[in-house]
């Protein structure tokens, strides 16, 4: 057994009011540069709903993830390295823009020098990436609160075995919000794809990066990430993805997206987990079995042979006790009530959900029935067939009743603590019908309804003389830094939105005079960019001597 840590977040989907406050601050953070407008590292999607990028679920046609070969061994749905190779140059399993979405701004100079006219001056959109207009027919949230969801349901993947069951009542019963990130795994896909090697999940938390140095563009990672949560920046060359604020998880501080978060549903902390059983977990012949597997990954922190072994890895102690505060591990292990997301794609991702159970209230509700009994929720949920087959799709490879069991618990939470707030004596019979005991369940009402800030966030500071492969202890993002990895030859805020105006020339002259606008990496030459046409600037350097190629 060899013990590591991984920082993991729990969101609790019944929380989540689609406000899209994380969506703006990540983007705030670290998306706001040139190359990076259609890339969101968090977004929020309805669902049902086709996501972001479109149909990204339909791995048969994307073949990200991996994959049981004959030989019962894991492999890569997109192949391995003879297939790699003959791809690299054409790689035929990636989205294209009309899949995201083309960027767009609006032709403000129109409003400002329009002439005297009878009708009002518009601003038409503009591609940022062409400089021509462009028709709007799709974006990032395009699906927000059903917006064109149901003129396209057979669209949204996780609808497939089901479409005859929720085509007519379905929407009257079922809507939610689905906050994404990437998913930071303990078996990365998109690690494994990566020809250059540029990915890496840190040994010190888990949290997977891209080295900015090292990726050549190949974009082997988009195919490979089931999630599809690696973009391509088209004016660096590079592969960009969340990488879960690590210069404030350093810090101790939570993520952006968690700090901002209105609802207060994202939980953070430590797990330990078994490094040398993560293979055999994500080689679980039976895809329903895979969640169980995953979750009996994660080790328990108050176990003397996993502290033991915790040591012998070179946790610190401090990690350890935050380990055993976690949050997540509670909600995952000790309440069982998170799931993770497409568990069958065997990448062991670390961002789980509490399915939400708002929508069986609702009907219960809408019936006339008492929505807090328990007999009521408990019927209700087994009636409801429809949406559990649903979240079943999403968080437990089509498994119904593990769903169930959490829909359950937390149905069961309600008429408990329902009682005790109307100053009634709490029924242990509740609490023992979905194997738990009254204490037990109050904690967990406590943790998911009134936790504080540093209940919902237990993060272990980084230490210097351990965590030798850390990027640095600060707040700064790294990625926003001028002359940072991958920023050369960058422009600025105002022309990268499209709405550079009088005085921007001056203003680019002093931004170079300062360096804050770098000159390309001398050597390095982005061919990405190249048209085709005549030689690329910079290919074939000039002798200094004879001033010849």
């Amino acid at each position: 057994m060899k013990v590591m840590a991984q920082m993991s977040m729990v969101m609790n989907l019944d929380k989540c009011i689609g406000c899209h406050t994380c969506s703006v601050t990540c983007k705030q953070a670290w998306t706001n540069r040139s190359g990076t407008e259609y890339i969101w590292f968090n977004n929020v999607e309805t669902r049902p709903g086709q996501g972001y990028p479109r149909g990204y679920e339909d791995q048969e046609k994307w073949r990200g993830g991996w994959e049981i070969g004959r030989n019962g061994r894991l492999h890569l749905k997109a192949g391995g390295r003879l297939t790699k190779l003959l791809q690299l140059f054409s790689n035929p399993k990636l989205p294209g823009i009309e899949d995201y979405y083309e960027p767009w701004t609006y032709e403000y100079d129109t409003l400002l020098t329009a002439p005297e006219q009878k009708n009002i001056p518009t601003a038409p959109p503009k591609s940022l990436i062409t400089g021509e207009r462009v028709q709007i027919d799709w974006s990032g949230n395009w699906d927000d609160d059903l917006g064109g969801t149901y003129a396209h349901k057979d669209k949204d993947p996780m609808l497939k075995g089901i479409e005859d069951k929720v085509s007519l009542e379905f929407d009257k019963t079922f809507m939610f919000y689905l906050p994404r990130i990437c998913e930071h795994c303990l078996n990365p896909s998109c690690a494994a794809s990566c020809p250059s090697g540029a990915i890496y999940k840190r040994e010190e938390d888990g949290i997977v990066l891209v080295d900015q140095d090292g990726c050549r563009g190949w974009r082997m990672c988009v195919t490979g990430c089931p999630y599809k949560k690696i973009y391509f920046n088209h004016r660096t060359g590079k592969a960009e993805k969340c990488t879960f604020c690590y210069p404030r998880i350093e810090a101790g501080e939570p993520t952006v997206c968690a700090e901002t978060c209105v609802g207060r549903l994202r939980y953070l902390g430590l797990v330990l987990y078994d490094a040398d059983a993560v293979t055999a977990a994500a080689s679980t012949p039976d895809e329903k079995d895979l969640y169980r597997a995953q979750r009996d990954l994660i080790l328990d922190p108050h176990d003397p042979e996993v502290i033991a072994g915790a040591k012998a890895s070179g946790i610190s102690h401090d990690w350890i006790l935050a380990a055993q505060r976690s949050p997540t591990y509670a909600l995952i292990k000790e309440y069982e009530v998170a799931l993770p997301l497409h568990p069958e794609y065997r990448t062991m991702p670390m961002v789980w959900y509490i399915p939400p159970l708002s929508p069986v209230i609702d009907v219960v509700r809408d019936t006339g029935y008492d929505a807090e009994d328990a007999e009521n929720l408990f019927a209700a949920i087994d009636a409801l067939r429809i949406p559990v087959e649903y979240l079943a799709n999403l968080f437990t490879a089509g498994d119904v009743p593990t769903v169930e069991r959490v829909l359950y618990r937390m149905a069961a939470m309600r008429s408990y603590m329902r009682d005790i707030n109307l100053g009634a004596e709490p029924k242990e019979g509740i609490a023992n019908a979905v194997g738990m005991e009254g204490w037990r369940m109050q904690e967990m009402y406590r943790l998911l309804a009134l936790a504080k800030y540093d209940e919902r966030y237990v993060i272990p500071v980084g230490h210097y003389e351990s965590a030798h492969n850390l990027e640095g202890i600060s707040t700064d993002c790294p990625l926003n830094a001028p002359g940072g990895p991958g920023m050369a030859n960058m422009a600025l805020p105002e022309e990268s939105m499209g709405m550079a105006g009088p005085g921007y020339g001056e203003k680019r002259a002093a931004a170079e005079a300062e360096g804050f606008v770098p000159r390309p990496e001398r050597g390095r030459v982005n061919l990405l960019n190249w048209d085709g046409q005549g030689r690329p600037a910079g290919l074939f350097p000039r002798t200094s001597e004879t001033g010849g190629v």
